[in-house]
């Protein structure tokens, strides 16, 4: 799983699932990623063997994503912005599952990871997406929290 950064905060139960049936790809989801520039929101991303590969942080206007190698090539220069358009939490949110389930495997391929894109499994990618939505929705309104606690401006 990703490294938690010093002098952020993170508010909500991690949640850890595998994407392949050899446990080699796994998932993660933060609910609620306090940046230190106090915005944030959900954060979730793919691992290899415990190293990030491909990270979401649909954090709304300044929302994000990674591909190619978090871990290798910094959040700098992995970085992507949301398509023209997907501006808001919700909508990245949907683009970034749609994208957890289909192009995944392309962006492990192409990250160096071949044999981590061919062990990828359709009903656990699948399986991993509803579990995030049903997660964050059961985790409750971490936004309110996050502003009483000063962790997300207002």
């Amino acid at each position: 799983m990703a490294t938690m950064i010093d002098g952020e905060s993170y508010l909500g139960r991690v949640m850890v699932r595998p994407l392949s049936k050899s446990g080699d790809v796994t998932m993660y989801l933060w609910p609620l990623r306090c940046l230190k520039a106090k915005f944030g929101g959900p954060t979730f991303g793919v691992d290899v063997n415990g190293v990030e590969i491909i990270r979401f942080d649909p954090h709304g206007a300044r929302g994000h994503w990674h591909k190619g190698g978090y871990d290798k090539l910094g959040a700098g220069g992995s970085h992507v912005d949301y398509p023209e358009g997907v501006s808001e939490s919700a909508s990245q949110m949907e683009f970034s599952l749609q994208v957890l389930r289909e192009q995944t495997g392309a962006y492990l391929a192409e990250a160096g990871y071949p044999e981590a894109a061919a062990n990828l499994d359709s009903e656990l990618l699948q399986a991993a997406s509803d579990a995030i939505v049903a997660h964050l929705q059961g985790e409750g309104d971490l936004i309110s929290e996050a502003k009483a606690k000063d962790l997300i401006a207002a």
